[in-house]
C-alpha cells in the first residue's frame, strides 16, 4: 500500500508529491496529461511561491519580479517586494511544469497516465482505493474545476458574477521588473515579464468576449502589443470556487481543488505549493484533522483582499477609485503588497 496517491499532474499535484517524497513517503501521481502542460495563467510567482520552489530543490529559470505596478490612464501606484524573503519570479507555465516533474522523478515519485475516477473512489478506516492503486491517503490536487471535489459533495454554489481569464504571450522585451497591473471598467491586464524578449499579458474580467476586443479597454498597452503575439489565447473560468472543507474522510483537497477565489491578486501558484506542503506536513504528523484549520490559515489574507479589491472593482463607482487611492496612500498599497508577498 503506498502513501499517498495524488489526482493531478499539475503544479499542486506535483509539489505534493515531492513534499512527500522529501517526507520520506511514497507518492503515485495520476495525471492524463503529458508533460509539460500548458494553461491559462498570469505566471506570475509572488515572493514566498519563488522560496518554496527554492526549498523543494526546484530550479526554474525566469525573469525576477521586483514589485506590482497598478496603472489606469495616467496615473500610476507601484509597490516594490520586501528584500526578504526575495523577488518574485515571471515564468512560462510549461518552464515551471517541467521543473517540477523532473523534480519528483529525481526523487523516485512515480507519474502514472490516466485519471482519478469519482466513481472508483473507495474510502475504508486505514485506507482508499482509485485509480487501480490502494494508498493511506488521497490528495485531490485536480484543479479549478476539481471533480473531486464535486463527486464528494464539496462544491458550494457560488452566487458572485462570474470572472474569466485570457492570456496570450508577446515577441517584446520586457520594459519593467514589475508585474504591471492595467484597471479599465472592463477589467483587468496583468503583463508579466517572462524573460529575454518575452511578455505574458493576462485579462481578466465578467464579459466573455474575443481576446483581442479586451485588449481595446487599455490604449495605453494595446500599441505596444500589436503584431507582436506569440502563440494560441488559452483561457479559464468561472474562477471563482467554494469547498465545504478541504477534507473529506481520507481525502485532502489542495490548490485551486480546495477554493478559488480570483486571479486579481497572483497568488495562485504560491499558495498551491503552500496548501500541498501543509497537506503533507498534516498526514506526516499523523494529524490529517489539522489540515482544514492550516488551510484557512495559509489562505485567510489572500482570500480577504482578493474579496475586498473584487468587491471594489465591479461597482462603477468604486473602481475608478483603485489606483488614484494607491497613489495618495501609497503606504497601504504597499502594505497591501507585502500582505501577499
Amino acid at each position: 500500500m503506498i502513501d499517498i496517491l495524488v489526482a493531478g499532474g499539475g503544479p499542486a499535484g506535483l509539489a505534493t508529491a515531492v513534499h512527500a517524497a522529501l517526507a520520506g513517503m511514497e507518492a503515485v501521481v495520476v495525471e492524463p496529461r503529458a508533460a509539460p502542460v500548458d494553461k491559462a495563467c498570469g505566471e506570475g510567482i509572488m515572493p514566498s511561491g519563488a522560496q518554496a520552489l527554492r526549498a523543494l530543490g526546484i530550479a526554474v529559470t525566469g525573469h525576477e519580479l521586483r514589485g506590482i505596478r497598478y496603472r489606469d490612464g495616467g496615473r500610476t501606484a507601484e509597490a516594490r517586494f520586501r528584500e526578504r524573503p526575495g523577488p518574485g519570479l515571471g515564468v512560462r507555465r510549461t518552464a515551471l511544469h517541467t521543473a517540477l516533474h523532473r523534480r519528483a522523478l529525481e526523487l523516485g515519485v512515480r507519474i502514472v497516465p490516466g485519471k482519478v475516477d469519482v466513481d472508483g473512489v473507495r474510502q475504508g478506516d486505514d485506507r482508499v482505493t482509485a485509480a487501480g492503486f490502494t494508498a493511506r491517503w488521497l490528495i485531490a490536487a485536480d484543479g479549478l474545476h476539481s471533480p473531486l471535489r464535486r463527486g464528494l459533495g464539496l462544491d458550494v454554489p457560488v452566487r458572485a458574477p462570474r470572472r474569466y481569464g485570457l492570456r496570450r504571450h508577446y515577441r517584446i522585451e520586457p520594459w519593467s521588473d514589475f508585474v504591471e497591473v492595467h484597471w479599465s471598467r472592463h477589467g483587468e491586464a496583468y503583463v508579466t515579464p517572462l524573460g529575454d524578449g518575452l511578455v505574458g499579458v493576462a485579462v481578466l474580467s465578467r464579459d466573455r468576449r474575443p481576446y483581442e476586443e479586451h485588449l481595446t479597454a487599455f490604449p495605453q498597452l494595446a500599441p505596444m502589443l500589436r503584431g507582436r503575439g506569440a502563440g494560441l489565447v488559452r483561457g479559464a473560468g468561472p474562477l471563482r470556487r467554494r469547498a465545504r472543507s478541504p477534507l473529506a474522510g481520507r481525502v485532502l483537497l489542495v490548490g485551486d481543488a480546495a477554493g478559488y477565489v480570483d486571479a486579481l491578486t497572483g497568488e495562485g501558484i504560491a499558495l498551491a505549493l503552500a496548501t500541498a506542503g501543509a497537506a503533507v506536513g498534516c498526514l506526516a504528523a499523523g494529524d490529517p484533522r489539522a489540515y482544514p484549520a492550516r488551510w484557512a490559515g495559509l489562505t485567510r489574507r489572500h482570500r480577504l483582499l482578493t474579496e475586498a479589491l473584487l468587491y471594489a472593482a465591479r461597482r462603477p463607482a468604486t473602481a475608478r477609485l483603485i489606483v488614484p487611492a494607491a497613489c495618495r496612500v501609497p503606504s497601504a498599497f504597499r502594505a497591501a503588497v507585502h500582505v501577499l508577498q
